[in-house]
C-alpha cells in the first residue's frame, strides 16, 4: 500500500505554504523520529482561512445548496473515508501511536460512520409553528426557522485526531456552516482535507490549519468573523477560550474539558468481567481517553483479588510497534506527554501511594510507558484528583458501603462518566444514589447492571 501524506496548510480549497514558509517537524512516538515538515500556520494564515470560510457561505454555492445536496456530498465524503480507511489508520498509527487495529475500527471507523449520520441530517433539520393566543383579533403567525450561523472554528486535542475532527466538523457541515480547523496531530486531518476535494466540496468549505494553539486557537477565539468555536482539551484553555470568545464578539462555544472518571466495583460482581471493564477503562488506547476511568473504588473484600488479577492481565499485554497486528499497547502521543506520566506517577510515589507495577518509560526508543497500577490512594493525593490522561490505574478500597464512595464523589471529583458495576440492593439505594448525584454533578452518565 502506497501511503500519500499531504504536509500543508489546506486553505480555500488549496494546500498552501504557510506565511513566510514555517514548518515544523510532526514526530513519530514509536521511535522519536520525524515523519515529514508540516506547514505551521500564523496569524495571516488564519485571516486567509476564515476570509475563504466566510466567502464560501455568504457568497459561494454551499451557502446556497439544498440541504439534500448538501447531504449527497457528505455521504460521498464518508465513502471515500471508508475507500482510503487502510491509509487513514497507518496514517493515524505512524502520527499518534495509536495500535492500528484500534484506529481501523475506532479511529476511521467511527468517523465514517459519524459522517454517514450526519448526511442524513442535513434535509431533516427544520423549525415547527408555534400555536399562539392573538392579542388583538387579526391572525398571528409565529414559527422558528432553524439555519446556519457561518464560520466555525474547531480547535481538537491529539488523542483521536480524525475521531475528534469528525464529531465537530460532520455537524456543522451538515448545518451548513463552513469550518476553520486547528488540529494538533496533523497528518490524518490533511488527508481528511485532500479527500474533502476529491468530493467536490466547494472551495473555503473546509480548512485546515495546523499550528500552535497559543497562537492560532487564540486568534481564532478572537476572530470576529467566527460565529462558533469548539474546543477540546484542558479546563485551563477552556476558560481563556470562554473569555475570548465572550471578549470578541459573543460567539456560540462548546467546551469538553478535563474529568477525572470513578469506576466503582461491589463485590458480588462477576470478577471477571469487572477485570475486563477495569482493564479496558483505563489503558484503552494508552489511557489518552477523555472517558477513561480516572480513578477505581474496588470493595474491600474483593480489592486484592482484582489487582493480583490486573496485573496478571497487564504482564500478557504486549507494548510494541502500533503498526504491529499484535500489539496491545502503543507508545504515548509525544515526548511532553510521556514526560509529564513520569512526573505524575513520582508525585504518587511520594505522597505514599502504593507502585504495584510499572511507573515508569518502557526501555526502547520511542515514547513508550508501562501500564501502571497504584493502590492505597487516599482522597487528597494528587493522583486522587487530577486526570492522568494515561495508563494510569488510581486503585481506592472501600468498606463501609455506599454512601462513602459518593460523599467522595459529590465532594472531591469532576464526574464525567459514572460507572457503577454491580450495585447491591438498587431497589433500596437507587432513590438516594440518584438524588444526591443530580443535586451535585452538572453532567452525568450512570450504567447500572442490575442483578436479578
Amino acid at each position: 500500500m502506497t501511503i500519500r501524506i499531504p504536509h500543508q496548510l489546506f486553505i480555500n480549497g488549496e494546500f498552501v505554504d504557510a506565511e513566510g514558509g514555517k514548518t515544523y517537524k510532526t514526530i513519530n512516538p514509536t521511535d522519536g523520529q520525524a515523519i515529514c515538515d508540516v506547514s505551521l500556520a500564523q496569524i495571516p494564515d488564519v485571516e486567509k482561512a476564515v476570509a475563504a470560510a466566510k466567502e464560501a457561505f455568504e457568497e459561494g454555492e454551499w451557502g446556497k445548496m439544498n440541504p439534500r445536496d448538501r447531504g449527497k456530498l457528505l455521504y460521498k465524503l464518508a465513502d471515500l473515508m471508508e475507500q482510503h480507511q487502510e491509509e487513514l489508520a497507518t496514517i493515524e498509527s505512524i502520527d499518534s501511536g495509536a495500535v492500528y487495529t484500534l484506529a481501523l475500527k475506532t479511529h476511521i471507523g467511527m468517523s465514517v460512520q459519524t459522517f454517514r449520520y450526519f448526511a442524513g441530517w442535513c434535509d431533516k433539520i427544520q423549525g415547527c409553528t408555534i400555536p399562539i393566543n392573538p392579542a388583538r383579533p387579526n391572525r398571528n403567525l409565529t414559527f422558528t426557522k432553524k439555519e446556519p450561523i457561518g464560520v466555525c472554528a474547531i480547535v481538537i486535542p491529539w488523542n483521536y485526531p480524525l475521531m475528534m475532527l469528525a464529531w465537530k466538523t460532520a455537524a456543522c457541515l451538515a448545518a451548513g456552516n463552513t469550518v476553520v480547523l486547528k488540529p494538533v496531530t496533523p497528518l490524518t486531518a490533511l488527508k481528511f482535507a485532500e479527500l474533502t476535494g476529491l468530493a467536490k466540496f466547494p472551495k473555503g468549505v473546509v480548512n485546515i490549519l495546523p499550528g500552535a494553539g497559543s497562537l492560532i486557537g487564540q486568534r481564532l477565539s478572537d476572530h470576529p468573523d467566527v460565529r462558533k468555536l469548539g474546543f477540546t482539551g484542558s479546563t485551563e484553555i477552556g476558560k481563556q477560550i470562554m473569555k475570548s470568545c465572550a471578549v470578541s464578539n459573543v460567539k456560540k462555544v462548546s467546551l469538553e474539558l478535563g474529568g477525572k472518571s470513578p469506576l466503582i466495583i461491589f463485590s458480588d460482581c462477576d470478577l471477571d468481567k469487572a477485570v475486563r471493564m477495569g482493564m479496558s477503562s483505563v489503558f484503552f488506547n494508552k489511557g489518552e481517553n477523555c472517558i477513561a476511568a480516572g480513578r477505581l473504588f474496588i470493595e474491600e473484600s474483593i480489592h486484592d483479588t482484582f489487582v493480583e488479577r490486573v496485573v496478571s492481565e497487564i504482564k500478557k499485554m504486549k507494548i510494541g510497534d502500533p503498526l504491529d497486528r499484535s500489539t496491545d499497547h502503543g507508545p504515548q502521543n509525544h515526548k511532553a506527554h510521556l514526560d509529564k506520566l513520569v512526573e505524575y506517577c513520582e508525585k504518587g510515589v511520594k505522597e505514599g501511594a502504593k507502585l504495584v507495577c510499572g511507573g515508569k518509560q518502557v526501555n526502547r526508543p520511542g515514547f513508550f510507558f508501562e501500564p501502571t497500577v497504584f493502590t492505597d490512594v487516599q482522597d487528597q493525593m494528587y493522583i486522587a484528583i487530577e486526570e492522568s490522561f494515561g495508563p494510569v490505574m488510581i486503585i481506592s478500597k472501600f468498606s463501609n458501603g455506599l454512601a462513602l464512595v459518593l460523599t467522595f464523589l459529590v465532594l472531591h471529583s469532576i464526574c464525567k462518566c459514572l460507572t457503577v458495576y454491580k450495585l447491591r440492593e438498587l431497589k433500596d439505594h437507587t432513590s438516594n444514589f440518584l438524588s444526591i448525584i443530580i443535586m451535585n454533578v452538572v453532567s452525568f452518565i450512570i450504567y447500572f447492571e442490575i442483578i436479578a
